[in-house]
């Protein structure tokens, strides 16, 4: 009898999957266990295992499709037996091998037009009104092409627009240089390398190459990149964001750091990084400020939480993805740090559980590692606040009469309006600040 493979659940939130691709088609033959196609969640990868053994009698859903969970996708038997019962009574399903293959991009038309002689240059003055001098500006239209069309010979914006349309932007004088400086890399045809007057008509071959390939690309979005595109917009335009940004001597916690790296080997320690720390110093200092541990429910109603579930961002190949580090606030630092690198191996590997990537009370999102000083990050809904942590600074700072050089580190905080006032929250900054410039007292606690 044949039997449906059914589109797998993969965490309790989670509702559709999207097929990425089949591995196997109508007529292989399958054993239970065998890989038939990969899917993706909005946040994860996977590949679906046959639970049948068999032949491939139908597949019910193609390549791009969103199929809903525990629905089946094909069916597996013997040849001959009837499918129909297999079929999804809801769902219009294209089989896999009967999608329309993509459209190839259309090659792009000609990117230059030979230049034509009888576009005359006006090197007087030239009367052109505001809207077609910003026109010419914005398009990089030589203005001295265009033939005035108002009152007194005046250019406007419509003669600009022409001239854009024609295809000719610069002079001659300008085209006859782009050429010239090609033929003299490449050496003229003429006697001796000279430049002849055929080199000098000629589309240069770097324009004449960029007009065989295709002028742009059109990319759909992932599941991933729509499901964080519909929270971003949700989370900007249902809430009252503002962000706060400050910085701390980080002097103390990159003493610590390298007191580890020399002798924590020896002790068994992880390898211990500044992002783990600004993680532990953020779970102990939740604690104290509620308001911003919690989520804003629809309504009027704020949840606080009594403990820290971390949301830590995450940049994968695939999309940002914000695992949670659980009850953050009573795990210690050598905990949240492999906790933190164990889950973000899997997002960047597309391996992750969705159920690890909901349920934060506040986020922490690092972009120090590449330069940036302060940002303002996105809050992810409901939660009413999230930290962005910046790159370290040199500042300077009085010593008594004394000026002394330092390291600083970048905070930025965005919270919901809405939930929390800005002395709160700037408090809450503050003593995260504290916290990591008295870092040793902090793991003392």
């Amino acid at each position: 009898m044949a039997e449906g493979v059914l589109m797998p659940k993969q965490g309790i939130t989670v509702e559709s999957c999207i097929i990425t691709q089949w591995y196997k088609k109508v007529g292989d033959s399958v054993k239970v266990g065998d890989a038939l196609f990969g899917y993706e969640t909005d946040k994860s990868t996977f590949d679906c295992e046959s639970t049948a053994e068999g032949e491939i009698l139908e597949i019910f859903y193609g390549d791009g499709d969103d199929v809903p969970v525990l629905v089946n996708v094909c069916a597996v038997g013997t040849k001959g037996e009837d499918v129909s019962a297999l079929r999804p009574a809801s769902e219009e399903a294209a089989p896999a091998e009967e999608a329309a293959p993509a459209k190839a991009e259309e090659k792009a038309a000609d990117a230059v037009e030979e230049v034509k002689a009888e576009i005359k240059v006006n090197d007087g003055e030239i009367k052109i009104s505001p809207r077609a001098r910003a026109l010419a500006e914005k398009e990089g239209v030589d203005v001295r092409l265009a033939a005035g069309s108002g009152p007194y010979g005046r250019v406007v914006e419509k003669d600009i627009q022409a001239l854009i349309a024609s295809g000719v932007t610069a002079t001659p004088a300008a085209y006859g240089e782009a050429v010239k400086a090609e033929a003299n890399a490449e050496g003229g045809t003429g006697i001796g390398g000279r430049l002849s007057v055929a080199d000098l008509t000629k589309k240069p071959a770097t324009i004449a190459a960029a007009a065989d390939e295709a002028e742009y690309e059109d990319v759909k979005f992932t599941g991933i990149r729509k499901a964080i595109s519909k929270s971003m917009m949700a989370s900007l335009s249902g809430m009252a964001q503002l962000t706060l940004n400050s910085a701390f001597d980080a002097t103390e916690i990159l003493s610590y750091r390298a007191s580890l790296k020399k002798n924590g080997e020896k002790m068994g320690m992880p390898n211990i990084t500044l992002n783990d720390i600004v993680l532990y110093a953020v779970s102990r200092t939740l604690k104290n400020h509620p308001d911003l541990n919690a989520h804003l429910l629809e309504g009027d109603t704020m949840r606080r939480f009594n403990h820290v579930h971390l949301g830590v961002a995450v940049d994968t190949p695939r999309g940002l993805m914000v695992p949670t580090i659980r009850y953050a606030d009573l795990k210690s630092l050598a905990q949240i740090s492999a906790e933190a690198k164990e889950l973000a191996k899997m997002a960047q590997e597309g391996t992750i559980s969705p159920d690890l990537l909901s349920g934060a009370t506040f986020t922490v999102s690092n972009l120090g590692a590449m330069g940036i000083e302060s940002f303002t990050p996105v809050i992810n809904p409901p939660q009413t606040a999230i930290l962005g942590v910046g790159t370290l600074m040199t500042r300077v700072k009085e010593c008594g009469d004394d000026l002394k050089a330092y390291k600083a580190m970048g905070l930025s905080l965005t919270f919901d309006h809405r939930a929390v006032d800005g002395a709160p929250a700037a408090k809450l900054v503050k003593d995260i600040c504290t916290n990591l410039e008295n870092f040793a007292l902090l793991l003392a606690k």
